[in-house]
């Protein structure tokens, strides 16, 4: 009898750990958690394990947390040559550069900032390496050390250490699946991670700049959902399109906006940016803490939080799943005096409470009101020619009929189809993304098209658009 008993409660712990593990709603279209939907915000820290020690790695994640972050995206094996620099405690991953023979004092420290950040209720996204460990057309510091045989082990050795944990695993880390040899790589780290963990969690892939892994691997029986990197070439990037495309796959995946534009990082960079030189610019350009001092040398300027509440926005309305903000600072986890990835602004603490962030948490709030099961893209809300670029606006309605939602970049006026909404009457607001206030407008029937014009137009002036059914009760 307490054989019986011990064997219930074993299952009933094993069953309720499960239950907390991200998993794919059943019309593939968002994630759950413990069966209720999970908003995907997340957070770019790729070099959150290498460059930060442990006092530092606790401020980051409770920072993201109050913020209304959900999920950080962090690399095991970082980009800025993260195989042989040590981390803040002086270790490295691998002994002698080697996959199967992994340094459990650099793991410890994983564990520490997983756990961490699993006990502030975040998911971890965790990219076992970038992408430069591999062979790809874009070879960076690497070296290249993975073969099909060690990624499966390595790929092994992470799935039964993190099994227990919430995170997701992504592959890919800013390249593209450049080769067969490659694929099958990929393939046996992916079959290393589900024997590893036994399959307890869900599997995607981070491609480069205007890529998404659906473009090589969608049929791939690992991959659980799709990211796409809308990236850092221009403003108002047209990241509706790359949700379209993955919208419309077969079988229907979820799909995040993985890596759009970072806050505060200059506009097609790479332009400006001298790899061979370790401070990327010339001189004159940084303080002598290395910040930029000379703005202008960057002659796109900057990406900035309104930049990131139009990706944002576009993106959940053209029908994501998730959306993945990042910071030119934050990133990098760059201090001041330290080495430079991508020239800053500013260091990695003070560019926590940029914004755009901090901005994220009323897209949070939306979305705790408008559930994200329930959201449908719709164009046809709109009434009237809709262009692409800064004046392109996105709908969306409730797979209910009782709510709406349709962004105004630049707070110009729009037609609404007020028929969508199944109530003879509607009930209008404006929703601020910069301060998650809501301006009731008035009540309207149904009846007819509708016009709106809100309450401010031009750069930085964008509003949400808000329709309720009369008989319904949203309230933020």
């Amino acid at each position: 009898m307490k054989k019986f008993i011990c064997l219930i409660i074993t299952l009933f712990i094993s069953v309720s750990f499960f239950s907390q593990n991200l998993k794919v709603s059943k019309n593939g279209r968002y994630f759950e958690k413990k069966g209720i939907p999970f908003l995907w915000i997340g957070d770019t820290g790729w070099e959150l394990f290498h460059k930060l020690n442990r006092e530092e790695a606790t401020h980051y994640l409770e920072t993201r947390a109050k913020q209304g972050f959900t999920v950080i995206q962090a690399v095991v094996l970082a980009e800025n040559d993260g195989l042989r620099k040590p981390n803040s405690y002086g270790e490295v991953p691998f002994i002698n550069l080697d996959p199967e023979k992994p340094n459990e004092k650099y793991f410890e420290h994983v564990d520490f900032i997983v756990n961490k950040a699993n006990e502030l209720g975040l998911v971890i996204g965790l990219l076992p390496t970038w992408g430069d460990k591999l062979y790809s057309m874009h070879p960076a510091a690497g070296p290249i050390v993975f073969n099909r045989k060690n990624a499966q082990i390595f790929g092994e050795y992470l799935g039964k250490r993190y099994e227990k944990k919430e995170i997701v695993w992504i592959l890919g880390g800013d390249r593209n699946v450049d080769s067969f040899e490659v694929l099958e790589i990929w393939r046996a780290m992916a079959a290393g991670l589900k024997k590893g963990d036994k399959g307890k969690h869900l599997m995607s892939f981070h491609p480069r700049g205007e890529s998404s892994s659906s473009y090589f691997l969608h049929n791939e029986d690992w991959l659980d959902f799709n990211i796409y990197q809308s990236g850092h070439a221009r403003r108002y990037n047209p990241t509706y399109e790359w949700a379209m495309v993955d919208y419309l796959n077969h079988p229907v995946k979820p799909f995040v906006d993985g890596e759009p534009a970072y806050e505060y990082i200059p506009i097609r960079f790479w332009e400006y940016c001298d790899w061979t030189n370790p401070k990327r610019v010339p001189g004159y350009v940084l303080n002598d803490d290395n910040t930029i001092k000379d703005t202008a040398y960057f002659k796109d300027g900057f990406f900035n939080d309104y930049d990131v509440r139009i990706h944002a926005y576009w993106n959940f309305l053209a029908g994501a799943a998730g959306y993945t903000y990042g910071n030119n600072a934050v990133w990098q986890m760059f201090k001041k005096g330290g080495e430079i990835a991508i020239p800053c602004l500013s260091d990695w603490k003070d560019a926590l409470n940029h914004k755009g962030a901090s901005q994220l948490i009323n897209l949070n709030k939306l979305f705790k009101i408008y559930s994200i099961a329930n959201l449908l893209t719709d164009q046809s809300v709109i009434y009237g020619i809709n262009p692409k670029g800064e004046n392109h606006i996105r709908a969306a309605i409730s797979t209910k009929n009782d709510w709406a939602f349709v962004y105004l970049s630049q707070g110009q006026k729009v037609n609404v189809v007020m028929s969508k909404i199944h109530d003879e009457n509607v009930s209008a607001f404006w929703f601020n993304p910069r301060d998650g206030k809501k301006i009731f407008i008035g009540e309207f029937k149904n009846n007819k098209i509708e016009e709106f014009i809100p309450p401010t137009n031009g750069i930085s002036n964008d509003w949400l658009l808000i329709l309720e059914s009369k008989k319904a009760n949203f309230s933020i």
